[in-house]
């Protein structure tokens, strides 16, 4: 039973029962506990006398406390029953309050739950592991006018008779379950609601009045639960789930079994508000969530070491779901820039980990939440569903499923699961992956015998330095598929490199015919192919022969190889003038990315403007054919592209761009022409990039009027364009300000780090002035370490990596200490690379200018 007050958070006292089963006589019980203070204890065992417990000693360091009683505890089971106060915090962990602004325009707030990972022990003593399974059975009592959920169905709801404006709701058994997947909710919500087709019910919850913004995600929630029942061949568990948009929330989301939490843009869909890109990321993060009740909820993780496997598994099976969902989104290929490249960028790095991480202490567990956990996770996974194929892969799994059920496993449990049903070597070729930090670089050579390619294959660690030239270099089990000019979507040959090296002949191909690794983009390694092949395969990119990942996959392999110093970005600027007639928004999503870190890099120089010339001509002929009006028979894809390109083009300072971004940014704050969604952020980036401080307020009015927080986040990522020093210093206070959401401050400081030399100057000391303020905010948290990342990646003077390093030995961030070292890194990373090549790409755009003599 729970009683909190939403007027004085820090008041709420609650009854905690709990059947213990006594394994050894004891006078002693320790469970963990943080902001909880215990007002009395006792034990009854069954059929005997309640014994008080007279003594409790927090170990607050641990998250613990030990119950001491007067006598020992006999074998045998009983209830341990506890009376305490805990706090309604503003840490957006554990049970904590979020504000919200009811349609009257009043301040209110909700009570809601984020315990993932350790943060069930805020909410009630218990023993707060994954492997310490329970079912539970949770009452709230409540303000009669507001809604109250928990992971179950509703079954009693009568009035409290001590207050009669409050009212008892109880909720069903759970199943067994882990504790940090225990969730509630109170608070003011409209809902939207449906059956999906095997029975369940499915209701999204919204802010009052929003209803309508819920049934996109809805629409997606009834396809994606049959799609994993089917998937699976186990249906979901529990009678309902209920998907509910929070205002202040730290994570994405987060898949508590039956009552799955949101950002609210990562649930909110309005039809004529939302852009593109927020519907795919809606799509994206519930068939993320989703996919959670099985693997996850239903099978949960060992211990933290495993948490790859949830988000890994989770990040992988969400690209599935969102194909089948939504086929025209073209969204493997977007895998491939989203997750797979940017994990291959961190996992180069020295600083990086291996996807299992041996976790201790609580404040270890947040910082595994990273690109490695989720994106290597996820990409790794790709590489093993291709390598097995689907069918014996989805064997693997539901056996697996129904072995563990109700249960925990470890990632060893998963391979045996996948070996017995495919008959391949899984555990031997995934722990390469999953055990070793890293990954190969692929050097490949060829000679033409006759009709026959013989072609020679090595393997080495690839480092963002550099290749790894040791004696003591890893190595990898690496499936290798290989296909050719004939057909360059079908794999003429697979091979498992179990070596350092070996030699395969292909039969059958010409000299003309070209060869190339990794058809699909899907082995998670680099390549570098001999001079030779690279010059054959080349073409590919400039006649589209080549399908769409794997254009990208090769510019992507070597822009990589210039930062690691391998080859010259002169090389790579060549190559990235051959996608004038790239049709594919992904591929330019992943060259403009790629495009951005290369100017942000010149911004240290003096021809920064040289760099943005080049992205002009780049991207003018693909900015002219689409043009800034959407075309009958146009899809989701065309508008992200034209988003991308007219951004792109505007913050390169492309006069036409601009004055028509001025001229509709004018008729849209009028309201003479409302800008459509997709055009927006381009809109807006464009008029502040080159604006003055009458753009800043404007862009400060449209925010302040935003009724929809996508809007409002919309306008917070760009703010930092504005270049003038007093305005991007009027921009970081308002970070700070009110008008941003706590988790959302994040993003404005980022924005502002990531537009200009200034304002990365500018956002590090503001991070390192109010580090008080905002450590305390987010302590601990995964924000803590994405502020760190925004505000300092793009630095490229080796005394900055020793600034920052200083900064953070006086003002430690545990949460964060391993994006610190992966900043210093990169910041030392970015400087080399700077000093070798940065007079070759001066040279370089200087001629590609010059009048042929």
């Amino acid at each position: 039973m729970g009683v909190y007050n939403l007027f004085n958070p820090h008041l709420s006292q609650t009854d905690y029962g709990t059947a213990e089963v006594v394994t050894q006589a004891t006078n002693q019980i320790v469970m963990n506990c943080a902001d909880i203070d215990i007002i009395t204890a006792s034990f009854a065992p069954q059929g005997g006398e309640e014994i008080n417990a007279t003594g409790f000693n927090y170990q607050n360091e641990d998250e613990k406390v030990t119950l001491s009683f007067p006598s020992a505890l006999q074998k045998g089971s009983g209830t341990l029953k506890i009376d305490y106060v805990g706090e309604l915090n503003d840490k957006m962990k554990g049970f904590y309050r979020s504000k919200y602004t009811a349609p009257t325009g009043e301040i209110r707030y909700a009570a809601v739950t984020q315990f993932e990972a350790t943060d069930a022990r805020r909410a009630f003593p218990c023993w707060d592991e994954p492997a310490i399974k329970a079912t539970f059975d949770i009452t709230l009592i409540v303000p009669k006018d507001r809604v109250a959920l928990s992971n179950m169905n509703v079954i009693d709801r009568k009035p409290y008779p001590e207050d009669e404006n409050l009212v008892e709701v109880k909720f069903a058994t759970t199943p067994i379950m882990s504790t940090y997947l225990v969730a509630f909710v109170i608070g003011e919500y409209d809902f939207v609601e449906s059956q999906s087709s095997d029975g369940v019910t499915v209701r999204v919850y919204t802010p009052i009045g929003k209803a309508e913004q819920g049934k996109f995600a809805l629409e997606v929630a009834t396809k994606t639960l049959p799609f994993y029942k089917d998937y699976f061949s186990v249906p979901y568990p529990l009678p309902k789930i209920d998907l509910i948009a929070i205002a202040d929330f730290a994570a994405g989301a987060m898949e508590n079994w039956g009552l799955v939490t949101y950002r609210e843009t990562a649930l909110l869909i309005d039809p004529k508000n939302s852009c593109s890109s927020s519907k795919q990321w809606v799509a994206l993060v519930v068939g993320h969530e989703l996919a959670h009740q099985w693997f996850g909820n239903l099978v949960t993780m060992e211990w933290w070491t495993h948490l790859w496997l949830n988000e890994g598994f989770a990040s992988w099976i969400e690209y599935l779901c969102v194909d089948h969902c939504f086929p025209e989104y073209d969204i493997w290929t977007q895998f491939v820039s989203a997750d797979y490249t940017r994990a291959l960028d961190l996992d180069a790095l020295d600083s990086s980990h291996p996807i299992e991480v041996n976790v201790g202490h609580p404040s270890e567990v947040d910082e595994i939440f990273d690109a490695i956990s989720y994106s290597k996770g996820a990409s790794v996974i790709r590489m093993l569903h291709n390598y097995i194929g689907d069918e014996d892969f989805r064997k693997g799994m539901n056996a697996y499923l129904l072995k563990f059920q109700h249960k925990n496993a470890s990632t060893e449990d998963l391979w045996d699961c996948l070996e017995e049903a495919s008959g391949k070597p899984i555990a031997a070729v995934m722990g390469s992956w999953t055990k070793q930090m890293g990954f190969p670089i692929i050097l490949v050579d060829q000679e033409q015998v006759s009709n026959d390619r013989i072609l020679k294959i090595s393997q080495k660690k690839f480092c963002a330095s550099g290749p790894h030239d040791g004696e003591d270099c890893p190595s990898w089990m690496v499936p290798i598929s290989i296909c050719t000019s004939a057909d360059p979507t079908c794999t003429k040959l697979k091979v498992l490199l179990d070596r350092p090296e070996t030699t395969i002949t292909l039969s059958g191909i010409g000299p003309d015919q070209w060869i190339k690794i990794n058809p699909g983009t899907v082995g998670f390694y680099r390549i570098q192919y001999s001079s030779s092949m690279l010059e054959s395969v080349l073409p590919g990119i400039r006649d589209l022969s080549l399908q769409p990942v794997d254009r990208l996959g090769l510019q992507n392999d070597l822009f990589s190889l210039s930062r690691a110093g391998m080859i010259s970005t002169v090389e790579v600027l060549k190559v990235m003038e051959a996608f004038v007639n790239e049709p594919n928004y992904t591929v330019w999503s992943d060259l403009s990315c790629n495009l951005g870190v290369l100017s942000s890099l010149l911004s240290h120089t003096d021809f920064h403007e040289e760099i943005q010339e080049f992205i002009r001509d780049l991207f003018t002929p693909i900015g002219l054919k689409l043009g800034w009006d959407s075309k009958p028979g146009e899809g989701h894809l065309d508008a992200l592209l034209r988003g991308l390109v007219l951004g792109k083009l505007g913050k390169a300072g492309h006069k036409p761009t601009l004055e028509e971004a001025r001229r509709r940014f004018k008729d849209h704050v009028e309201g003479k022409q409302v800008l459509p969604a997709d055009l927006r952020s381009p809109v807006y980036l464009t008029v502040l990039k080159h604006g003055d401080s009458a753009t800043l307020d404007t862009m400060l009015k449209l925010h302040k009027q935003a009724d929809m927080q996508e809007e409002k986040n919309r306008i917070e990522r760009v703010l930092g364009a504005i270049s003038a020093p007093d305005l991007i210093q009027k921009v970081l206070n308002f970070a700070l300000s009110e008008e941003v959401r706590p988790q959302d401050t994040v993003s404005v400081i980022g924005g502002v780090a990531g537009s200009s030399k200034q304002g990365r100057k500018a956002a590090w000391k503001f991070v390192r002035d109010n580090w008080e303020e905002l450590y305390n905010r987010y302590q601990g948290g995964f924000l803590i370490s994405r502020l760190i990342k925004l505000t300092v990646d793009g630095f490229a003077i080796d005394k900055m990596a020793a600034e920052i390093k200083t900064f953070f030995d006086s003002h430690p961030a545990p949460a964060a200490e391993r994006t610190v070292q992966q900043c210093c890194e990169n910041i030392l990373l970015n400087a080399a690379w700077l000093k070798r090549d940065a007079d070759d790409i001066h040279q370089y755009l200087l001629q590609r200018k010059a009048p042929p003599v």
